[in-house]
């Protein structure tokens, strides 16, 4: 697993994924408030996104915008190596009107403290809707549904907290996880890489 992911920090906002000879894959996610732009260097990568799978071969460059539910694995299960960049996106002009009122108000809820409990049933009640349609609102404009992202921004958040030098422990039950074993396996599916793993991948570009 050594050198095969590396993460830089270009900024405080803006990160770089160096993905050397690597057979990763990645189930579906999404990136909040990020695009994120790939080039792969050598092999191939395989997006699916939408319904529909695009391959992205060396010299190719892709982009994914926020909120766009996505999954990415390697073409023919052979190596490849890319650079990607996340970047923070503060506001695009006509997400807001597609997006429901209280749909943005829980997705920022979340964003805020992920480790947070949220209820599902209490929010619709408090706005007159059912559960289930609240579930469906929120993945038709965040791609996921409400627990599948509070889950991926608490491993978002955890992986600050390791760059920021926290032990595993320490970030597993500031995010809100109820023991390590879970937060091993959560972060594990989505990062690919375990809680320490990642820790010796980390680089801060000065």
């Amino acid at each position: 697993m050594q050198n095969i992911i590396t993460y830089y920090h270009i900024s405080d906002d803006i990160e770089c994924v160096c993905y050397k000879d690597s057979k990763m894959s990645y189930a579906t996610h999404t990136h909040a408030n990020h695009i994120t732009i790939g080039f792969v260097l050598n092999g191939a990568v395989c997006i699916a996104c939408n319904g529909q799978k695009y391959l992205y071969h060396a010299g190719n460059v892709f982009c994914i915008i926020p909120d766009i539910p996505h999954a990415l694995e390697p073409v023919n299960d052979k190596s490849y190596s890319m650079i990607t960049f996340c970047i923070p996106v503060d506001r695009i002009t006509d997400r807001a009107e597609k997006e429901s009122c209280y749909a943005r108000r829980l997705k920022q809820h979340i964003l805020n403290a992920p480790e947070n409990k949220f209820s599902i049933e209490d929010m619709a009640q408090s706005i007159n809707v059912s559960p289930y349609h609240m579930i469906r609102q929120f993945k038709s404009t965040c791609g996921l549904t409400p627990h599948q992202f509070q889950i991926q921004c608490r491993v978002r958040k955890a992986q600050k907290l390791l760059e920021a030098g926290k032990s595993v422990i320490e970030a597993a039950y500031a995010t809100g996880f109820c023991d390590q074993s879970h937060f091993d396996r959560c972060f594990r599916k989505i990062v690919r890489l375990t809680p320490i793993e990642y820790k010796q991948s980390v680089e801060r570009l000065a």
